[in-house]
């Protein structure tokens, strides 16, 4: 399968680390988050990959160009960020005909890939999209997602007080090729994806919620928190290099 990474934003919470350093390269156990990314997508049997970026963008492209996976590797530079939705439409191309997955590479995910993309292969028929869900801590501070008994989304809610449920949106999604004709035929303006594109798609969204560690880096704190679980679980085989 076909994946989008995005991993263009600046990071602006993480400030001064993302003066120097772009999110998606910040070391998580003495490893950067998007090779940690790039050797759990291979390992379920993903690729190729398709990169973009924009802030500090000559540090991914040495990055890549060093990296073993380099080969498996396109980066696709924007000169002004466009959204989550406007970087799929301008590269909706690269999936063809195929279903094809986008996530956030500043994520630090431990979920086993393999799984989701079963649930995905076993949707209910209406459904052209899969998300992966997590339960949060602090809803408020998330996009949280109403399901009904199928596990589809009936209802979203983007970081909002008093949330009506705590499954929150993990910012990694398996797309149908009917998703990608379709958002390509009536979304060519827009920029973002759980706003402008998905209340469309409601009742169309099938969840996957993970158990597996999530954590959006894109705090001082939470950074903290994802280089506190490397620290403690450094044995395991996901810090390690492949061999």
């Amino acid at each position: 399968m076909k994946v989008l990474l995005l991993a263009a934003g600046y990071g602006t919470r993480l400030r001064p680390l993302t003066d120097v350093t772009p999110k998606c390269l910040m070391p998580i156990g003495g490893r950067p988050l998007l090779d940690l990314w790039l050797e759990r997508l291979i390992a379920a049997g993903h690729g190729p990959f398709l990169i973009n970026t924009h802030h500090l963008h000559k540090e991914v492209e040495n990055h890549i160009k060093r990296s073993q996976h380099r080969d498996k590797v396109t980066l696709e530079y924007e000169s002004e960020l466009i959204g989550t939705a406007g970087t799929i439409l301008e590269n909706v191309d690269f999936f063809g005909e195929e279903t094809g997955m986008v996530l956030h590479a500043d994520n630090f995910c431990l979920a086993d890939l393999r799984p989701f993309e079963q649930a995905h292969n076993l949707r209910p028929s209406r459904c052209c999209i899969t998300m992966m869900a997590f339960r949060a801590r602090d809803p408020s501070a998330c996009g949280v997602i109403e399901i009904d008994d199928e596990g589809v989304a009936v209802n979203f809610h983007e970081k909002v007080m008093s949330p009506p449920s705590d499954l929150a949106n993990a910012a990694i999604y398996i797309f149908s090729r009917d998703f990608f004709r379709e958002i390509k035929k009536k979304f060519q303006n827009a920029t973002e994806l759980t706003t402008e594109v998905f209340p469309y798609f409601k009742d169309r969204i099938f969840t996957y919620e993970i158990s597996e560690p999530l954590i959006d880096i894109g705090t001082l704190e939470n950074y903290a928190e994802a280089q506190k679980f490397a620290i403690d679980n450094i044995a395991a085989d996901v810090f390690r290099p492949a061999q």
